[in-house]
């Protein structure tokens, strides 16, 4: 029996969950599906500009789960990106922050005060 998965621990699900070309020309079977985890491993490497290794941390996860994560997320980016496919974000075994863990997140809705 396989083990069973962790949830990987997100800041905030994304604004935006459907990504496509500007053309209308892309056909819905060739939509890509990337999952809450993945798009958070791209947040926190690329625009957050953390190592693998923090992005393990917060996420509670192995380096080399993070590691898996970001791949997967970078090739069906460049999948998109070259083939002009369109991307949903969805699904994926997550929990958010908050719901029993401590957010470290620069950008957490959670954390920014209202004016």
């Amino acid at each position: 029996m396989p083990r069973p998965r962790k949830c990987r621990r997100v800041c905030c699900l994304p604004k935006r969950q459907h990504f496509g070309p500007l053309d209308g020309k892309e056909i819905q079977e060739m939509s890509i599906v990337m999952t809450v985890d993945e798009f958070e491993s791209i947040r926190l490497i690329d625009l957050e500009g953390l190592t693998q290794e923090e992005c393990a941390k917060r996420m509670d996860v192995a380096r080399t789960t993070a590691q898996g994560i970001y791949n997967s997320a970078r090739k069906k980016l460049a999948e998109c990106l070259v083939h002009g496919k369109r991307l949903q974000i969805s699904g994926g075994d997550y929990t958010l922050c908050g719901n029993g863990t401590e957010c470290h997140c620069i950008h957490c809705p959670k954390k920014q005060t209202k004016d």
